[in-house]
Formats: C-alpha cells, sequence, structure tokens
C-alpha cells in the first residue's frame, strides 16, 4: 500500500535481481567531475554507529552486513576513490554513544555516519555531529522525535534515515497483534527508553483503543530481569494481547516468565525485538511471536547468484533485520562520493539533495527534516519453528 507520505506497500516475496542492479548503476555509475576546489583524496572514510557489543548487540550484528556488502561492490568497480568502513560501537546506549560520537567527529577522515541504529544514540550522537558537520543516514533509529521540527532533540540538519518512524510503525504493531482477534483486550509495556516507550505510548495505545480495551500498562526499565509483577498484572488484567515496546535481550525473560506463568495469549514487539538473535534468546517462549518492523527481508530482493557473493563477502547466509536500509543508507553515501562529493559539507549537501534508491529500488528524497519520501512499509513477521519469518503487511 501506499500512505499519505508516499510509503509503498511491501509485497515483493520474490523480487529480481533488477532492483539491486538498478542501485548499482545508481550508485556505481561514472564519477562525476569534482568541483575545481575539491580535495584531491584516494580514500575515504565512513563510519558505521550502533551496537556490535552488549544486550542489544543483535540489532547491529543484523544491519552490518547490508554496510559490509554494499562498500565490497562499490570497491570492486575499482572507483578512483575507495571507500573503508570504521565500526563505533555505541552499544544501543545514549549515554555510550555521547562518549564514542565526539571521537568520530574528530576523525577528520570520516565524512558520513552510517546510523545510527538506536534512537537514544541518535540524540546523544547529535551535539558533536551538528558540531562537526557529519551527516548521519539511519537504518533503524525510528522515533519521532528524530526528525520533528517541533522537537528540541531532533537532528536537523544532519540527521537523515531511509525507513518509516514509529509513527508509522506503532500502529501497525497494535494491528498486527490484535489480527484475527475479537474485541482484543491489551496489555502494554514499555522499557522506559526513548524508543520503547514512545513507540507504545505514542505509537500503540490510539490504534489499540479503537481496536479495542486496553487493560493495563507497565513501564519496566531496561536490564530487568525479575518481570514477576507484571506477569502477575497481565495475568490478573485478562489481557488476551501482550505488547512490548524495547528490546529483545529484555523482551525475551519477559516471554519466558509470561509463558512459564501459563499466559497463553498473543506475545508481540517491534523492531527492536526482532532480531535473528530474539528467537534463541527466548526458547520456546518466542513461538508464535508477532512482530513488526520498516524491512524487507534482504534475501528477496536478491537473486541467487546475488545471495550468494552476499554470503561469500560477508559470511552471513541468511541476511538480517534492516540489512536492507543498511544498504541503502550506504549506498547513499557511496552515490555522492561517485558524484564527487568527498568532503563533509559535500556529502551533505549531496545527502540533502539527491536522489536516491531504496534496496528494493524505489527512488526517494529526504524532506527537509530527513525523513525518506519513499520507504517501506512496515512488516509483520512470525517466529516460526525458532526462525523469524515474514508474513504479510502489519
Amino acid at each position: 500500500m501506499k500512505d499519505e507520505t508516499g510509503r509503498q506497500y511491501m509485497n515483493k516475496k520474490i523480487v529480481s535481481g533488477l532492483a539491486i542492479a538498478a542501485a548499482a548503476t545508481l550508485a556505481f555509475g561514472a564519477v562525476a567531475t569534482a568541483p575545481a576546489n575539491a580535495e584531491t583524496k584516494t580514500e575515504v572514510t565512513l563510519a558505521f554507529e550502533g551496537p556490535l557489543s552488549g544486550p542489544y548487540q543483535g540489532l547491529g550484528k543484523d544491519q552490518y552486513p547490508g554496510v559490509v556488502y554494499a562498500v565490497a561492490l562499490y570497491n570492486a568497480k575499482n572507483p578512483k576513490i575507495k571507500v573503508k568502513i570504521i565500526n563505533a560501537d555505541t552499544e544501543c546506549s545514549g549515554t555510550k554513544a555521547a562518549t564514542v560520537a565526539p571521537g568520530v567527529a574528530a576523525n577528520k577522515a570520516v565524512i558520513g555516519v552510517i546510523g545510527t541504529s538506536c534512537s537514544g544514540e541518535a540524540r546523544n550522537s547529535f551535539p558533536a555531529y551538528k558540531a562537526a558537520g557529519l551527516t548521519m543516514v539511519a537504518p533503524s533509529a525510528s522515533a519521532v522525535d528524530l526528525t520533528d521540527r517541533k522537537s528540541k532533540s531532533n537532528g536537523f540538519p544532519i540527521f537523515h534515515r531511509v525507513l518509516v518512524n514509529d509513527a508509522i510503525q506503532g500502529p501497525a504493531l497494535a494491528r498486527w497483534a490484535a489480527k484475527g482477534i475479537t474485541a482484543p483486550k491489551f496489555f502494554l509495556i514499555d522499557d522506559q527508553s526513548t524508543y520503547g516507550k514512545p513507540l507504545v505510548v505514542t505509537g500503540v495505545t490510539p490504534t489499540a483503543k479503537k481496536l479495542g480495551t486496553v487493560v493495563g500498562t507497565d513501564s519496566v526499565a531496561q536490564g530487568t530481569t525479575d518481570f514477576s509483577s507484571v506477569v502477575s498484572k497481565v495475568k490478573d488484567s485478562g489481557a488476551t494481547v501482550v505488547i512490548y515496546g524495547g528490546y529483545d535481550a529484555d523482551a525475551a525473560p519477559l516471554w519466558k516468565q509470561l509463558r512459564d506463568a501459563g499466559y497463553k495469549g498473543v506475545l508481540a514487539g517491534g523492531d527492536g525485538v526482532l532480531t535473528t538473535e530474539f528467537p534463541g534468546l527466548a526458547g520456546s517462549a518466542a513461538e508464535g511471536s508477532r512482530l513488526t518492523a520498516g524491512s524487507t527481508p534482504f534475501e528477496t530482493l536478491l537473486t541467487a547468484a546475488e545471495l550468494a557473493n552476499f554470503t561469500k563477502i560477508t559470511g552471513v547466509k541468511v541476511p538480517g533485520l534492516y540489512a536492507d536500509t543498511a544498504f541503502a543508507a550506504t549506498n547513499v553515501f557511496l552515490q555522492c562520493i561517485t558524484e564527487g562529493a568527498t568532503t563533509r559539507s559535500a556529502i551533505q549537501k549531496c545527502v540533502n539533495n539527491g536522489t536516491f534508491l531504496q534496496a528494493d529500488g524505489s527512488k526517494f528524497k529526504f524532506d527537509r527534516y530527513g525523513d525518506p519520501t519513499t520507504a517501506s512499509s512496515v512488516g509483520g513477521y512470525l517466529v516460526k519453528g525458532g526462525k523469524t519469518v515474514f508474513d504479510a503487511i502489519a
């Protein structure tokens, strides 16, 4: 489907390699003549910022192969300017990002940041990157305020993202969680984070109230291991649907304790829960989980030969969540570099004004505050047989 901002119906279960080929043509075509005053370079550096260690590392580790794949394809074209990737591991922590981002900004070789993965990381990276004029293109930081012109915490003019924000994901999550359930009774839980809380409170709640009844809410800090009080509240409420706004490492013990206590209803969560690692973290409690993300399974956008090449380059057999958006975010920078932008200021101008390609081949631009004019719709996923599989549009 398309909504009012031009987000496209994500119906490509099988897509030919034409979209990827088109992306490669746009991003890796003939190098434009650089401005006369441009600095001559043979290599530039992009930083990937996200969680590559710590309890929420699954999200970053799912995305990073998409970055590696895009850069490998670019460098294989033998361009005049090679691209190097460095990692800025911020563990999905705003606190960690506040200490890491200044170091990235101080590295003069870095001309752009692929990131961040998490919204809290983004907010606390903004001061350093705004001061340095360092452009960001995020594969999964989805909080609404990051691109809200009225918010004091927005990333204007350096922040951009290639996916839908939580104003779209929240209602979709409520619909997906309640699909097929008559008069659903919702119990809504958030992890108090700057991602999870808004996703539930402002994203999920209004739609949940339209679809059924909200019979209970709770807010539990990240890192909680004992959810006994929450479990009691859920069971006492008579809820038929539990929705959690937070990340996989915290959802796993919550899921386990709910199932161990005999809860039989639907367990659902957003893209923070939807990682390759989640089914293993939650074990049998994950089975049947309903999850959402503004991401298309990347393997459906690749030919068999391209998927084999992806595996050869990255060592990953099946791409994880947001590998597609990480690929697209990286190609935004690669296209600009191809067109001769090799300084921070030139990158910012290019990203703000250029036309780019999503992984599915659809064209998009960034609006003034960094949201894409075309992005994948929110997909509904299920955990089946210990694996997370795309099922339908949420």
